[in-house]
């Protein structure tokens, strides 16, 4: 099997069970000073964490700036005003139909929220949207979420909370995952819909009477920290419509992922590109007694081995599945260790199979043709020449292993279970512990 053409994966992106292959995309953009401002995974997570005030002055709201407490609306796509009528639109649905604002005007109130896969403020809020569904659905709601963001926007290091990407096959994924019942429509393609709405974040919710129209816009809470809610301004609103009240508050400044417009989101993708590029891929051989350490992972950091070889096709094939999880999760404290089975006379090759892939992480290779020995020292037995996988905790366990293609979204959901909490709400470990515990996995 020929060594995989690295030039492609920047096309595709990679999430399925056999470990294909994994396109990049865009920084997650926070406003900042009045401009726009690329912030790596962590960074934005910390932003994100901020509570969002209550709203901007209506001046301010199409000026294209913020702060670290709230995101104003993109200077080419200003919020639509309260009290607007609902825009028209027709947009594919996780469930393979088309689905037009047509469908939903016998609700007495609707929701239209935007929200996305990557995004660790929507993943977040994924409880409360729900919440909201359940609590309202029979009372006269209909609830439709809109992802605005094309995965082709979304750079690797926005991806550092999430398992997976915004094209529709993992919004299929997830919708199944958390069980997802109302219409999730996607409008990555062209975007025309989230510019009628000029969503500035994802989440970002919309409330439209019965008459259709706009009666609340913004965050739906004042915080990300579910115990520090003060403000359910989302539910107040509706809670208002259905008391045939007016709306005390119509406009909060919301805050999450910006929109990924693909008018202004491509230089990322291509400065992240090169950046990985250009790193510089090396090959260390170890001993038994090395990977006896490695094994113990005394790092504090959650690290994912992958053993592979040369002569195994569907090591080659998985492997940018592994390589796309390190450059995702590498800004936190995850580690992620490759370790070559080759014949240690084929470092060459293993070298210029690993420089072929950018692989710019740590690279190992057993200094040994002794199989007995590279298994004791793991404390694993597999059959050398198909894959084998671990994921090891801080605290040195075991808490996923595979013998054979592995599923690389069941990887990295381990991974993100045991990666301390460092992030934009502080139940990140239990939301992916949870997720584990519901698939069985």
């Amino acid at each position: 099997m020929s060594p995989m053409n690295c030039s492609s994966r920047w096309k595709v992106l990679a999430h399925r069970h056999s470990g294909g292959l994994f396109a990049l995309a865009i920084a997650c953009a926070l406003f900042f000073a009045g401009a726009i401002v690329l912030v790596p995974a962590q960074a934005h997570a910390q932003n994100a964490q901020q509570d969002a005030t209550q709203g901007a002055p209506p001046a301010a709201r199409g000026r294209g700036v913020g702060g670290a407490r709230g995101l104003y609306a993109h200077l080419e796509h200003p919020v639509l005003p309260i009290g607007s009528p609902m825009p028209d639109f027709t947009l594919p649905g996780i469930d393979g139909k088309m689905h037009s604002s047509d469908e939903y005007k016998s609700a007495k109130i609707l929701a239209i929220v935007f929200e996305s896969n990557h995004c660790p403020v929507s993943i977040a809020y994924e409880s409360r949207i729900r919440g909201i569904y359940e609590d309202y659905k029979d009372r006269g709601l209909e609830l439709v979420a809109i992802n605005p963001n094309n995965p082709s926007t979304v750079a690797l290091n926005e991806l550092g909370y999430t398992d997976m990407t915004d094209d529709m096959a993992d919004m299929k994924i997830r919708a199944k995952l958390r069980h997802i019942d109302w219409p999730y429509l996607y409008d990555g393609d062209t975007q025309t819909t989230t510019i009628k709405f000029g969503a500035v974040a994802t989440p970002h919710i919309f409330i439209f009477d019965q008459d259709r129209k706009l009666r609340y816009e913004g965050r739906i809470d004042n915080s990300t920290d579910i115990h520090k809610v003060t403000e359910n301004d989302a539910r107040n609103a509706i809670d208002a419509l259905l008391a045939g009240q007016p709306v005390t508050v119509a406009s909060t400044q919301t805050f999450g992922c910006s929109t990924k417009w693909l008018s202004s989101h491509s230089a990322g993708v291509e400065k992240e590109r090169e950046k990985l590029d250009a790193e510089p891929v090396s090959l260390t051989p170890v001993s038994a007694d090395d990977l006896k350490a490695m094994r113990a992972n005394n790092t504090g950091k959650t690290v994912v081995v992958e053993f592979w070889s040369l002569k195994c096709p569907d090591c080659l094939a998985a492997f940018n599945g592994y390589e796309t999880t390190w450059w995702m999760y590498r800004l936190r404290k995850f580690d992620m260790i490759t370790v070559s089975t080759d014949n240690p006379k084929d470092s060459a090759a293993v070298l210029d199979y690993l420089k072929q892939q950018h692989a710019g992480g740590k690279n190992l290779q057993f200094d040994s043709t002794d199989t007995k020995a590279l298994q004791a020292a793991v404390g694993e037995k597999w059959k050398l020449g198909t894959p084998f996988a671990m994921v090891i905790g801080p605290d040195g366990n075991i808490v996923y292993q595979k013998t054979g293609t592995a599923d690389i979204l069941e990887v990295r959901r381990h991974v993100l279970a045991t990666i301390p909490n460092d992030g934009p709400w502080f139940g990140v470990q239990e939301y992916w512990t949870d997720v584990i515990k519901a698939e069985g996995q």
